[in-house]
């Protein structure tokens, strides 16, 4: 979906038409919004069962702090694509799709999943079913990329070692079995990678750097572009000694122990892991779409049920209200709020005013305060005189 698209959800009660009637009120909605600022299309949320006042206001707290739930996991769902596919775009976007069809289209069209979250069901046990959902959902994209990102990581560290430098790469195809003393009580030889610009400095100092160093015993075993591996012998005694001296010098001691097949071995090692992380690559970016899916609906159910709940606080019953979805940009939506409140700051009461002009105005601070305290705000935190809810779905 565009990062320029923004949506608006709109409750107004249908007695801003004339005849009460819903049609008439979303054609008078569209009108307030006009197209020069934004698209207006129906969006149908069922009636559910009400509670006591006092249960419908816990519960306003509750789907408002679960709509930042759902929010935060399509996010990291989001993320989680973006990593796996390595940030193309295209191929994300492709990823993005609720139902098999764009997330946008899904918005158009909604409808409550009545087989999902029964309606029939009381407003508490379907935020729980929600609630429940989108913490699974996080749970098992969390559990499933970590172990994708846990294999990578050990295939990147088996593919380093064969095709990095003399101070980290694989030693098993490159030092020659007849070079490391073997079954010897007090003999030792130490491979160590000193970098090409300082080997005079390493071949003059070595037999002094730690004690029972070996003369002479330095031969050199290979080379490349940015070092020089380099074995020497010494007294085990003292090899604690030597390896923390080559240290300081910044020459990388190898740590090496000579292993028959091991040349062998190491290249089944990173053939399995390569394998492995295609099949992992696979279930992380199936469980991905399916997961992106899954948490943008309920985040859209959630949404309904916000926009229901506070509806039957804001306007009381009988419920006779309409429902829509305004799509807009960022940049037209404070227009679009501007608009919606020229025309229906009626339904706000005290709280709204105009000036000689005949322009909206807000109330004191002191109105806005308790209006906000009683949860009768936008997610701004500015009192608005109808139901109203932005969102990006990214």
């Amino acid at each position: 979906m565009s990062k320029n698209t923004r949506f608006i959800l709109v409750s107004l009660p249908s007695s801003i038409s004339p005849t009460n009637d819903k049609d008439e009120a979303l054609t008078a909605l569209r009108s307030a919004v006009t197209t020069d600022y934004g698209t207006v299309f129906p969006f149908t949320i069922p009636e559910f069962k009400i509670g006591t006042l006092d249960a419908l206001v816990q519960q306003a707290d509750e789907l408002a702090k679960l709509e930042g739930g759902c929010e935060a996991v399509v996010g990291k769902v989001g993320d989680s694509l973006r990593t796996i596919l390595e940030g193309d775009e295209g191929k994300i976007a492709q990823q993005k799709t609720v139902n098999d069809k764009p997330a946008e289209q899904y918005l158009k069209s909604f409808h409550w999943n009545k087989v999902k979250y029964r309606a029939d069901k009381p407003l508490g046990e379907i935020i729980d079913t929600l609630h429940k959902e989108v913490t699974s959902i996080d749970n098992q994209v969390k559990d499933k990329y970590n172990s994708y990102n846990q294999i990578r990581t050990n295939l990147v560290t088996l593919q380093r070692k064969q095709t990095g430098n003399l101070s980290n790469k694989s030693l098993s195809n490159i030092v020659p079995p007849s070079l490391m003393i073997q079954d010897s009580d007090y003999l030792e030889t130490h491979l160590i990678a000193v970098p090409r610009t300082i080997t005079k400095d390493f071949l003059r100092t070595y037999e002094t750097l730690a004690p029972m160093v070996v003369p002479r015993s330095a031969v050199q075993v290979a080379a490349d572009d940015e070092f020089t591996l380099y074995a020497v012998t010494t007294f085990k005694k003292h090899s604690h000694d030597f390896i923390h001296k080559c240290r300081e010098s910044k020459w990388t001691p190898r740590d090496f122990k000579y292993k028959e097949g091991g040349k062998e071995e190491e290249s089944k090692e990173l053939e399995r892991v390569g394998k492995e992380e295609k099949k992992v690559w696979g279930e992380a970016l199936r469980l991905g779409r399916t997961a992106w899916g899954e948490s943008v609906m309920a985040w859209v159910h959630v949404l309904a049920l916000r926009v229901f709940v506070e509806t039957v606080l804001r306007y009381g019953l009988p419920l006779n209200f309409v429902c829509g979805l305004v799509r807009t940009t960022p940049k037209l939506a404070k227009k679009v709020r501007s608009s919606l409140d020229v025309s229906y700051s009626y339904l706000g009461g005290n709280a709204f005013g105009r000036d000689k002009k005949g322009r909206v105005t807000k109330d004191d601070s002191s109105t806005s305060a308790d209006m906000q305290a009683a949860g009768h705000t936008g997610d701004s935190g500015e009192y608005s005189p109808y139901v109203c809810y932005e969102f990006e779905i990214q």
